[in-house]
């Protein structure tokens, strides 16, 4: 069993100021793996102060990017030395598979410290009007990420939050606080100068001080979109950066010519069993056409009784168990509710028989489904997806579009333009044709009630600076007045009165 008993500010590891333990219990055995300790408001408060005085008066924010990326690279190849154990480590604390883990982290540090910060950029106006655009480092990071990725989602918070300038304070959610302490060892061993990175261990309700805390100057969050809305609201009332990666419901729609064999593995492997059911881009809503339903769900039906439910840790599971027990409760929740509403379980739906601990739930397909039901409108966040039949192609993609959410989603078929044609259509942060289509080079994010902003690639990178516009002398030395809200139009002044006032506000 891994116990800590000091969370890491300022450079360095503190005794927290309450004496409250917080224990992290393995989603497959029910024994504790565990134990860290709780942070107060004052703790909250003290790395927010070490932040904020390593942005205002600390080195970091000021040094040249080549050397951040360098810092953030040895972090990785530290972090790339265990990896081993820390994917062991994940899976102890959330039971994803796994086989699943691999070179996560490790592809994180390589992309994401290689992003191109934009460079300054002289621009002169029609008007004759000059001025230098630069960005600069927003200022004090909130990193708040959930339990189904801790590490990864971590990483894809802080890589480009440091070398954007900022510095961070991340807060694991309290599920899987483990993986956070080697992660800022190994930023303290590659030379991060104190207060750049903080990490503290607390409940949910002890981290809204730091989500409000007027020394943040950005919020940046994984997690359900109640919780997000929260945030967001917080961060409205003090008009402060805000990026939320929020639920999704996301829609697979099979196209009428798409060839089962091949679909319903990939749609399986995208939905219920991504993550045990456990992710925000799950397609948990299956659109098939009307005539091809029944053939459809025999199919999945059919993969659903090979799956190999288990051991996360064990090479040979399809999938592994629910985060909590609370977690559990609240997919078996939903699966009553789905009855309850006329919807029909054609496979799964119950406890895996044989695993008396850990918090399994067999992979539950719902059909005779509508997309007017709670089951197919709330993200449940468990191997469970409905099947919905519609009867042509606008139908599907209305069905699609049908929803409060738009994070994920996926079109197949067997001619490729005919399902780039349809992904057009639907209202959704990211889409694929025949694929999952991820990667860390495309921005990732989601419409509607899935989040604001994105993360990955290039414009995760803008997430994390400001602009700033310098206007420059002309050519003549003198300055360049522009017309009101810098259109670049020189104004006149009335006659005799040219230039008397220069220094008036526009």
């Amino acid at each position: 069993m891994i116990e800590h008993d000091r969370i890491f500010i300022g450079g360095e590891w503190r005794r927290p100021s309450t004496r409250d333990m917080l224990e992290v219990v393995s989603p497959a055995s029910e024994e504790v793996v565990g134990r860290v300790p709780l942070s107060g408001p004052a703790d909250i408060a003290a790395a927010v102060a070490a932040a904020r005085r390593a942005f205002d008066e600390g080195p970091w924010p000021r040094l040249d990017v080549e050397e951040r990326r360098a810092v953030l690279k040895r972090a990785g190849a530290l972090l790339e030395a265990q990896a081993d154990q820390l994917d062991a480590l994940v899976t102890s604390e959330n039971g994803t598979l796994l086989r699943n883990h691999p070179g996560h982290t490790e592809r994180a540090f390589r992309y994401l410290a290689e992003v191109d910060v934009p460079a300054p950029e002289d621009r002169r106006a029609v008007s004759g009007a000059r001025a230098q655009i630069v960005h600069e480092p927003a200022g004090v990071v909130a990193a708040i990420v959930p339990w189904n990725g801790p590490l990864w989602l971590a990483a894809l918070k802080v890589i480009p939050a440091l070398l954007a300038g900022c510095t961070v304070v991340l807060k694991p959610a309290p599920e899987t606080p483990l993986d956070s302490y080697p992660l800022a060892q190994a930023f303290a061993d590659a030379g991060l100068p104190p207060g750049a990175l903080n990490v503290v261990t607390a409940h949910r309700e002890v981290a809204q001080e730091l989500v409000a805390s007027r020394d943040v100057d950005v919020v940046s969050f994984t997690g359900s979109t109640a919780a997000g809305r929260r945030i967001g609201a917080i961060c409205g009332e003090q008009i402060k950066r805000v990026f939320l990666e929020l639920g999704g419901k996301s829609a697979a729609i099979i196209l009428d010519d798409a060839e089962v064999e091949t679909t319903v593995p990939a749609v399986l492997a995208g939905g219920m069993l991504m993550h045990n059911g456990q992710s925000c881009v799950a397609w948990s809503r299956v659109l098939v056409p009307a005539s091809r339903h029944d053939e459809v769900v025999d199919a999945i039906r059919d993969h659903l009784r090979s799956v190999r439910i288990g051991d996360p840790s064990d090479a040979t599971t399809d999938l592994g168990p629910l985060v909590s027990s609370r977690q559990r409760g609240r997919v078996e929740g939903y699966v009553a509710l789905a009855q309850q509403e006329g919807a029909k379980v054609a496979c799964g739906g119950n406890r895996p028989k044989g695993l008396d601990r850990g918090w399994y739930v067999e992979p539950t397909l719902l059909i005779d489904a509508t997309n007017s039901m709670r089951s197919s409108r709330e993200e449940i966040f468990g191997p469970v997806a409905s099947v919905i039949p519609y009867h042509d192609v606008d139908d599907a993609v209305r069905i699609a579009n049908d929803s409060d959410y738009g994070l994920s989603g996926a079109v197949f078929t067997v001619d490729a333009a005919r399902g780039r044609q349809v992904a057009d259509r639907v209202r959704t942060g990211s889409i694929s044709v025949n694929q999952a289509g991820s990667d860390l080079a495309f921005p990732f994010g989601g419409y509607k009630a899935s989040g604001l902003g994105r993360q990955n690639g290039p414009e995760g990178l803008l997430e994390y600076l400001e602009i700033k516009t310098i206007g420059l002398p002309t050519a003549d030395g003198g300055a360049q007045r522009t017309g009101q809200y810098g259109s670049g139009h020189a104004t006149s002044d009335p006659p005799g009165q040219r230039g008397a006032q220069a220094h008036r506000e526009c």
